[in-house]
């Protein structure tokens, strides 16, 4: 049974504070995105390759594709991000929405690009392998 937070109370300001800090540095990171596309879509796709975690017969098709997911993703409405992310969401504790969505692309969607030969590691190993990349570039 959920816990009832009473209006007013200590543990509702609490809780409030909390989820503004969390919805800022969700915002911070998606304005962050534009700054830093190019050599962040450049790092993420070297890594993926290097780590064997993504065969592909062009790199920079798979960079142009990364490239082009994180330009949606700094344009997309809140609900478009939270339902591409949805199935990863319990993927780690406190993931970086961008490290998340850019997992889900890859996962879902890169697996289908002409170039791309097969995506192999668990969920995990890509997620971990782009936040890597992404905490680099963003906060």
């Amino acid at each position: 049974m959920p816990k009832v937070f009473r209006k007013g109370t200590r543990e509702a300001s609490i809780l409030s504070k909390i989820e503004h800090s969390r919805e800022y540095a969700r915002r911070t990171a998606i304005i962050g995105i534009q700054d830093n596309i190019d050599p962040l879509s450049n790092s993420i796709s070297m890594k993926l390759v290097e780590n064997n975690l993504v065969e592909t017969t062009n790199k920079n098709a798979l960079e142009e594709q990364i490239r082009g997911c994180l330009n949606k993703l700094s344009r997309i409405e809140n609900f478009d991000i939270d339902y591409q992310v949805a199935p990863f969401r319990n993927l780690v504790p406190n993931p970086h929405i961008v490290s998340l969505y850019l997992t889900a692309f890859v996962i879902e969607q890169l697996i289908n690009h002409k170039d791309v030969v097969d995506i192999f590691g668990s969920d995990e190993d890509i997620y971990h392998c782009i936040n890597r990349q992404v905490g680099k570039y963003l906060p």
